[in-house]
């Protein structure tokens, strides 16, 4: 098997579960993507998997939350 890649994202404006919900059900959506951690605290996305790390952005993005880096 190959490695997975794992891509960490920061985000802002996330600030409540139904936020990190709303971000993991999104992030797991996506080809390629095999696991996502939600952090609240740290703001940020932990996911493993195959996925661009653009079009994951791109994805939390349209979500209405900014990716920063």
């Amino acid at each position: 098997m190959g490695q997975l890649d794992q891509t960490i994202l920061k985000i802002e404006g996330m600030s409540c579960s139904m936020c990190k919900g709303k971000v993991e059900k999104t992030l797991k959506s996506i080809s390629g993507v095999t696991s996502v951690s939600v952090d609240l605290e740290k703001k940020e996305a932990i996911i493993a998997g195959s996925a661009s790390p653009a079009g994951l952005a791109k994805a939390v993005e349209e979500l209405g939350f900014r990716v920063t880096d």
